[in-house]
Parts: C-alpha cells; structure tokens; sequence
C-alpha cells in the first residue's frame, strides 16, 4: 500500500509534508531514548523552566534537520519523475534501484557510518560534552543531534525508492534496521551486514535486469 499517489497535480510543498510525516513516524522510535534521558536531565539543567517545554525545543531543533533532509527527498522525487526514472508506485526501475543499493551498501561500510552510529548509540555521551544551558540551547542540541541522525540514516531512508516510496512495510522494515543498528551489541556490526547485503542485492538487480 502507497501512502502517496502520482501527484503531478500536487504541490512540491504537499511532497516535503509527506515526506516530513515519513521522517516523524520511522525516526520517533530512535529518538525516544534521547528525549527520556534528556527530560530526566533537563529538570536540574534549566532551573525556572518547564520540562515539557525544554523537550519540546530540543525535539523542534530534531524535526527541523530532517524537514530539511524532506525537502531533498522531495526534490529527489521530482527529479526522478522528470527524467521518467520513477515508476507510478513511486519505485525505480532495477538498474537505478541496484544503483541506489549499492551506494547505500557502500556508505554501510563507511567511517563516517560507523562515527554517526556511534554518535547516535551514546545520548549519555552527548549530552555530557555537548550541553548547551543557554536559552535556545535545547534547539540547538537537537538540532545537532539531527544532523547526525541525517548522517547515519540517509541512505537508509534513500531506499524507500527501491520498493517504492511511502510503502508502508518498506517504512517498516527499515525503521526496524534503524533501531537494531542502534541498540543492537556492536560486536554484531549490524551496519556492515546491511551494507554487504545491499550491494549484494543491488548487483543482483542490475545483473538480472
């Protein structure tokens, strides 16, 4: 099932929106241990100020790196549809698909991968050498956070062309590998064997096309 249609009617602010909706609904699961932690630390940090509040911020600072990391979805889209390479369920054909598999297998295998997972794995860590007690420092914190999230995530959520994008068991699935990336033990390198797996498949579907 497709949440989103062909939409050469429909505006580009439409696409970044559902896009954004996308993000939000894969990425909360991951978040949720950095915001518990931050709440529970946010109490003592900002003295006269609600929790609620300071959460809020820090969450707001999140969502807006990966609105921006929406838009260049959307736009992503656009331009797939505009050299014809998307298909009416919003997938890619098996040549651009292998192609896209393997550039995400490949930056599995990155040390810039394994850097943003490690960010990502350690809230307590950040939050320790990272804190900002400043009036907008819980946006500002959540706002780097993001951009973290965005840097080991991106070519995960890059996928969603391959199957299609906004199909809901392809939203699922990979929001399943974003969570066993982050809490699985690191001795199971995780991320490696999702990449290996991706060029695997990206071969495959060149190979076969």
């Amino acid at each position: 099932m497709n949440l989103l249609a062909p939409h050469a009617h429909s505006s580009y602010a439409a696409s970044v929106l559902l896009y954004f909706m996308m993000m939000v609904v894969m990425m909360m699961p991951a978040l949720m241990p950095w915001l518990r932690l931050f709440g529970r630390m946010a109490g003592d940090a900002y003295p006269g100020r609600r929790t609620g509040l300071v959460v809020g911020q820090f969450t707001a600072g999140y969502l807006v790196v990966w609105c921006g990391y929406s838009a260049a979805a959307a736009t992503m889209q656009d331009g797939l549809q505009y050299f014809a390479l998307l298909r009416l369920n919003l997938s890619v054909g098996m040549t651009v698909g292998g192609i896209l598999l393997i550039t995400a297998g490949l930056f599995q295998l990155t040390s810039m991968k394994e850097a943003c997972l490690a960010h990502c794995r350690s809230p307590l860590s950040f939050f320790l050498t990272r804190w900002d007690g400043g009036p907008r420092g819980p946006f500002k914190m959540g706002a780097h956070h993001g951009v973290w999230c965005v840097g080991c995530c991106w070519a995960l959520m890059v996928l969603s062309f391959v199957l299609g994008a906004m199909n809901l068991l392809w939203m699922a699935i990979l929001t399943t590998m974003i969570v066993a990336e982050q809490r699985a033990p690191r001795r199971w390198h995780l991320s490696r064997c999702f990449g290996m797996a991706f060029i695997a498949w990206g071969v495959a579907l060149i190979v076969i096309r």
